[in-house]
C-alpha cells in the first residue's frame, strides 16, 4: 500500500486501525497480536489510540499484544492523542471531564502511554480536541521537551478549526516545529470539513487528514433518516457498477478528494477492512463523486 509522508521521519499507510473499540472486543493478546499481524500483512501499519479510550485501558490492552513480538514495533507507526480528562479512578487527578493542554500534563499523558503501549516513542503526538483555555506557549514548551528526548517524532492536532490551527501552529512555527496531521470527522455524511475550508487550510499548509468516523458511525445505515437514504440512493447503484461494498465507495470516495485524506477504520472485522481496502482498486468519476456529495447536502450546487 502506498505510504503518506508525514514529514521527514515519519510515513502512515493510506487506511489507519482505531483502537477506540479495542476493550469491547474481549481479545486476549494472542488474538489481538494476530490481527495486527493481519493489518500489516495488507499494508495497515499505522495505529491510531487516544490516552482516554475504553477508561484508559485500550493503550494498554495493545501494548500486551505488542509485547508478544516486540519486533512489530519496527514495523508500524504509532498514534496517540491527549488533551481531554475524563473522570477516572486509573490516573491522578482525574476528578471531572475537562480539556487539559497544560506542558505538565501533555509530558505526563506521553510518559503513560509509551508505557501502556509498550514503545519508546511515538510516530505522533495529537492534541486530542481544542480548549477555550489552551496556551500554545504551554503546548509547545511540551512538544519541544518530547522532541528533543525522542520521545515523539511528529505533531498534529484533532478536531481543531482553522483559527484553533494557526493559533497553535503559529506558535510552533518560531521555533521551528509544525503541525503535521489534523485527524478531523470527514465522511459523505458528515461534509463540515469540506464545507468550512479546513481540508482547504490544511492541503495549503501541506498538514494531512485523518478522517475519523469515515463511515459515519451507521448512520448510513438508519433507514428511517432522510440524509442517509439520499446518500445511499446513489451509493448503491455504484456497488453494483464496481462490484463492491458500500465501505468500499467510501473509501475511494475519500480517496478522490486531493488532501491525502486517510480513513480511521475502527473495525475488528477484517473482511471489513478487506472490503474497505477494494476502494482503492479504482477511481470514481468526478460526477460519481457529485452525485454523493450534493446527495448528502440535499440540494445541487450553485
Amino acid at each position: 500500500m502506498e505510504k503518506v509522508k508525514i514529514n521527514q521521519h515519519v510515513s502512515f499507510s493510506k487506511v489507519i486501525q482505531g483502537f477506540w473499540r479495542a476493550k469491547d472486543w474481549n481479545w486476549t493478546p494472542q488474538a489481538l497480536n494476530r490481527y495486527i499481524n493481519e493489518l500489516i500483512d495488507r499494508g495497515i501499519t499505522t495505529m491510531d489510540h487516544a490516552d482516554i479510550y475504553g477508561n484508559y485501558s485500550c493503550e494498554g490492552i495493545f501494548g500486551e499484544a505488542l509485547k508478544l513480538s516486540p519486533q512489530l514495533r519496527n514495523e508500524i507507526e504509532v498514534v496517540s492523542k491527549c488533551g481531554i480528562v475524563l473522570p477516572t479512578d486509573r490516573i491522578p487527578n482525574a476528578n471531572g471531564h475537562r480539556y487539559d493542554h497544560s506542558s505538565q500534563h501533555i509530558k505526563r499523558s506521553v510518559e503513560r502511554s509509551l508505557q501502556e503501549l509498550n514503545v519508546d516513542y511515538l510516530d505522533t503526538l495529537l492534541i486530542h480536541r481544542p480548549s477555550p483555555l489552551m496556551n500554545p506557549d504551554e503546548i509547545t514548551e511540551a512538544l519541544k521537551s518530547l522532541v528533543t528526548e525522542g520521545k515523539v517524532k511528529s505533531f498534529g492536532v484533532s478536531n481543531f478549526n482553522k483559527s484553533q490551527y494557526d493559533l497553535i501552529n503559529h506558535s510552533l512555527v518560531c521555533d521551528k516545529l509544525h503541525i503535521t496531521v489534523n485527524q478531523l470527522e470527514v465522511s459523505p455524511y458528515t461534509l463540515d470539513a469540506i464545507d468550512d475550508g479546513i481540508l482547504n487550510h490544511m492541503f495549503k499548509d501541506d498538514v494531512k487528514i485523518m478522517a475519523w468516523s469515515p463511515m459515519a458511525g451507521g448512520k448510513l445505515f438508519d433507514l428511517n433518516d432522510e440524509k442517509a437514504k439520499r446518500i445511499m440512493h446513489v451509493i448503491t447503484p455504484l456497488t453494483e457498477k464496481y462490484e463492491v461494498t458500500t465501505n468500499s465507495i467510501i473509501v475511494a470516495w475519500l480517496n478522490k478528494h486531493p488532501a491525502s485524506i486517510m480513513p480511521v477504520l475502527g473495525t475488528h472485522n477484517i473482511n471489513r477492512i478487506d472490503a474497505a481496502l477494494e476502494g482503492f482498486n479504482f477511481t470514481l468519476t468526478d460526477q460519481e463523486w457529485f452525485d454523493i456529495y450534493t446527495a448528502s447536502l440535499g440540494h445541487d450546487i450553485p
